[in-house]
């Protein structure tokens, strides 16, 4: 499939610092809202990584910051997660040993169905498509490798060392 890039282990590819940008889609009203942010991928003792992501969600023409925490722990496959949210309830398996998954999370009378692709090695995309009685949604969420622009940015000590 033209665009997708195998990942043999996805808690490894993932680690790291990743430039978020997400827009939400209401299918009933037309709203539509934007996020931009970074998603920081860190070391978990257990193997696993800690999803802290953080920034800025407009919608309906109003700013405000927003964050989440999520768990990836390793899957009961080679190479997966089990994603779970920052209290530890399961939220979905993820897969990516071909370079696409589907996951599906029953919440409350909604249902989220999330396709995941991985483009190449500093780029991948998630939507979400969210259906329910109060929800009709759809969130595309772009993610670029990249360390966050700031001032006091330095390479890793390794690469200074160098």
């Amino acid at each position: 499939m033209a665009g997708v890039w195998p990942v043999p282990d996805v808690l490894a590819h993932l680690a790291g610092h990743w430039r978020v940008d997400r827009t939400v889609r209401d299918l009933a009203s037309g709203a539509e809202g934007h996020f931009a942010g970074t998603t920081v991928f860190s070391p978990l003792e257990d193997g696993g990584l800690l999803h802290e992501e953080s920034g800025t969600f407009t919608w309906q023409g109003v700013a405000r910051p927003a964050e989440r925490t999520l768990r990836f722990l390793p899957g009961s496959s080679p190479g997966s997660a089990d994603v779970r949210f920052a209290d530890g309830r399961p939220f979905h398996d993820l897969d990516l040993t071909s370079g696409r998954y589907v996951a599906d999370h029953p919440c409350a009378a909604d249902f989220y169905r999330g396709e995941f692709t991985v483009r190449d090695a500093d780029h991948w995309r998630t939507v979400w498509r969210v259906g329910g009685p109060a929800k009709d949604l759809v969130l595309t969420t772009e993610y670029v490798r990249g360390v966050p622009e700031t001032e006091d940015a330095q390479p890793p000590a390794s690469v200074r060392e160098m």
